[in-house]
């Protein structure tokens, strides 16, 4: 389903959707014929089941549980990927009556995943995702030398299909709110690399891809990023040892749906990380306009 509205085959009142376009009464929806293919594996079972991954446990109730994500692995499965995060969780318990992923994190960046183990409880998180209750915060690594001061970065953001049907962002005039606010920690200089600056962003919004296409809008891309980053430094990154996408969902603070006390789930920074910019004292940041 998810490839189908990819490449434009569900159709909404005649139009292309979205996957997370919302539905409202008296629209008209078109789906195509939809035909699944389920190749037997070796032991002759009709699906082969996800693969076993480890995934460290942050946190776990009777109604939340909260993952460490690595980088390269997909939260759910589509468009060429056969078993994300969830489907590898349910394989892994097949006792759990109900897992669903509260939100999502792009591919290739890492940490704190939340997936509810009951409907009533991801209905509450959606709620505070929607109400901006939440606080998100993640660490990136970019090129250049941001300033080790706070600045917000408010440019509205607008979703495209490129011609091969991948999407995209950019920044538009008349696009929807994205609000990020970035503060600069610690900056290192690599040979033959340049300069990078370890950053925190705090997002108020959740828009497709937002934290990477503020950062390369104004000019600081994140390393490693393969979508809006800069390829020629990528490829270098690469051939010194570097092959991640530095991106790295640190903190994720909700209201407990049960007690409503509030709840910091917490990702320890990768070790990549401080091996393109290595530990020392991070600075005390200001606002800026």
């Amino acid at each position: 389903l998810y490839r189908l509205i990819r490449s434009g085959q569900v159709r909404v009142n005649g139009g292309r959707c979205q996957p997370d376009d919302r539905l409202a009464v008296g629209d008209r929806v078109r789906i195509p014929p939809i035909r699944r293919d389920e190749p037997a594996d070796t032991t002759g079972s009709r699906t082969a089941p996800a693969a076993p991954v480890h995934l460290e446990i942050l946190f776990e109730d009777d109604g939340l549980l909260a993952v460490d994500k690595p980088a390269g692995l997909a939260v759910h499965g589509g468009s060429g990927v056969a078993h994300g995060v969830i489907e590898r969780l349910r394989s892994a318990r097949p006792d759990c009556r109900f897992l669903e992923l509260v939100h999502r994190l792009d591919r290739e960046t890492s940490g704190v995943l939340l997936i509810a183990k009951k409907r009533r409880f991801l209905v509450d998180l959606h709620a505070q995702w929607r109400e901006r209750s939440t606080a998100k915060r993640y660490l990136a690594i970019v090129r250049g030398r941001w300033p080790l001061r706070s600045k917000t970065l408010a440019q509205p953001l607008q979703r495209y299909l490129t011609a091969e049907g991948e999407r995209r962002v950019s920044v538009q005039a008349d696009g929807q709110e994205a609000i990020t606010r970035v503060q600069g920690l610690r900056h290192a200089n690599w040979p033959g690399l340049g300069e990078f600056t370890l950053v925190r962003a705090t997002i108020e919004t959740g828009r497709t891809h937002q934290i990477r296409v503020h950062l390369a809008h104004a000019g600081f891309p994140i390393a490693g990023d393969d979508k809006y980053g800069d390829f020629t430094l990528n490829r270098s990154l690469t051939r010194q040892g570097h092959r991640r996408m530095f991106l790295h969902a640190a903190e994720l603070e909700i209201h407990h749906p049960i007690d409503r006390r509030r709840l910091t789930l917490v990702s320890p920074r990768p070790a990549a990380f401080d091996a393109l910019v290595p530990p020392g004292p991070e600075k005390e940041t200001h606002e800026q306009p």
